[in-house]
């Protein structure tokens, strides 16, 4: 099940949400926790910072 909260026409296609993200150099919401998804960080760098917690 998709978690994110962006309203955007790849919700639940996981596929072309990974490579939409992909392409900028992104990871795509299910990577994060519910709070940190919803900061809508989809950066690489952010999971990092907050995957060492």
């Amino acid at each position: 099940m998709c978690n994110c909260t962006y309203p955007c026409s790849r919700k639940g296609l996981c596929c072309e949400c990974i490579a939409h993200h992909h392409k900028k150099g992104e990871l795509p919401a299910c990577y994060f926790p519910e709070d940190a998804e919803k900061t809508y960080n989809r950066s690489i760098e952010y999971y990092i910072e907050i995957s060492k917690n």
